[in-house]
């Protein structure tokens, strides 16, 4: 359960499914500043969480329309709530679901069910189910106005199937039986092509 103490208008904790997980490295993305960053998948039968983002987006609007835009919101905002079966047609991950992508220069905490801190990566990235804080905020820079959405911290509820394109290793190997024999795991030239040998 979310704890409520730190409660903010456009503050959401986003029950999701995480992909292009960059939460253990900042990365940059076609240039850019290096960041931390990951895409919240949310289904859309999830109406109760859909609903807590439009209001946070919302607020987020109402900051920006006295702080960013000159007392009136723009008609043409990049809002960070996209549709998957729009925007990521050819993803099967995105497939009835929206989606935000979150970002930030710092690093978040990224936390187990009962608040432990993670520290392997592998223990957590593209294709788990997570608790997502994020901050939604109004910007207005380089003639783009819109709202986005700040990464905050990562809570692990449970493993996913992976997301990252990269297979396991256990899907690549098999187990190798028997003593550890160097001549006999490569097989023999009789093996192999004239070209090779």
């Amino acid at each position: 359960m979310a704890n409520n103490n730190n409660k903010s208008a456009t503050k959401v904790v986003i029950p999701c499914r995480i992909s292009f997980a960059n939460i253990w490295e900042p990365k940059s993305i076609n240039g850019s500043e290096e960041k931390y960053s990951v895409s919240c998948i949310i289904p859309k039968s999830d109406k109760a969480t859909l609903a807590k983002i439009h209001k946070a987006i919302e607020a987020a609007k109402e900051d920006g329309k006295s702080r960013k835009w000159g007392g009136k919101i723009p008609g043409n905002l990049k809002l960070p709530l996209r549709d998957g079966d729009v925007e990521r047609a050819d993803d099967e991950a995105y497939a009835e679901a929206m989606y935000v992508n979150a970002n930030s220069k710092d690093a978040p905490q990224i936390v187990d069910r009962k608040v432990q801190p993670i520290l392997d990566a592998m223990e957590c990235g593209s294709g788990d189910y997570c608790n997502v804080s994020v901050n939604f905020y109004a910007f207005n820079a380089n003639g783009n106005r819109g709202v986005a959405a700040g990464l905050g911290n990562i809570q692990l509820i449970k493993h996913g199937e992976r997301l990252a394109g990269k297979a396991s290793a256990a899907s690549d190997f098999e187990e190798i039986e028997g003593e550890e024999d160097a001549a006999g795991a490569f097989g023999s030239e009789d093996d192999l092509p004239d070209y090779l040998k």
